[in-house]
């Protein structure tokens, strides 16, 4: 069998979480979006909608469709930011913190499964090797490599 690319695993393992997430968030008239703006919005102290969209690695467009969504289902309410007049807070209503626990189970089940089936030290791997992934990202070192790699 032909090796497969680290992106296409990368890329397959999360198409297949996304949409396991989706399946599971459409049973409850939701998306995976959906429950990870909830559980990205603080549920005491709200959240100014402009933290959401980098919170989530979200883009603008994308997070304004999917907070006016939320607000149409009366999961949040939007209101002036007390200490900055232009700005607006997010907060969850009684209906979207009950969801938002729904989010939170979900993860927590999905974790608890993967830990089952995992063990810590391949666990342990995987989240080292995901970071180096995106070190290497963030530092612009795939392209432009200027770092002696851990193989040479």
């Amino acid at each position: 069998m032909k090796d497969k690319t680290i992106d296409y695993i990368l890329r397959a393992t999360w198409q297949a979480v996304s949409r396991m997430y989706n399946e599971e968030a459409a049973k409850y008239d939701a998306t995976m979006a959906t429950g990870f703006a909830l559980l990205s919005i603080d549920k005491e102290e709200g959240t100014p909608s402009t933290a959401l969209g980098p919170r989530m690695g979200m883009e603008a467009t994308s997070l304004t469709r999917t907070l006016k969504s939320m607000e149409d289902k009366g999961l949040i309410v939007r209101k002036k930011n007390p200490t900055d007049g232009r700005g607006v807070l997010i907060y969850l209503t009684e209906f979207g913190k009950e969801k938002r626990d729904l989010s939170k189970n979900t993860v927590l089940k999905f974790n608890e499964t993967i830990r089952k089936h995992v063990s810590d030290e391949k666990l342990k791997h995987f989240i080292e090797v995901s970071e180096i992934i995106n070190e290497l990202i963030q530092d612009k070192n795939i392209f432009n490599q200027t770092e002696k790699s851990e193989n040479e």
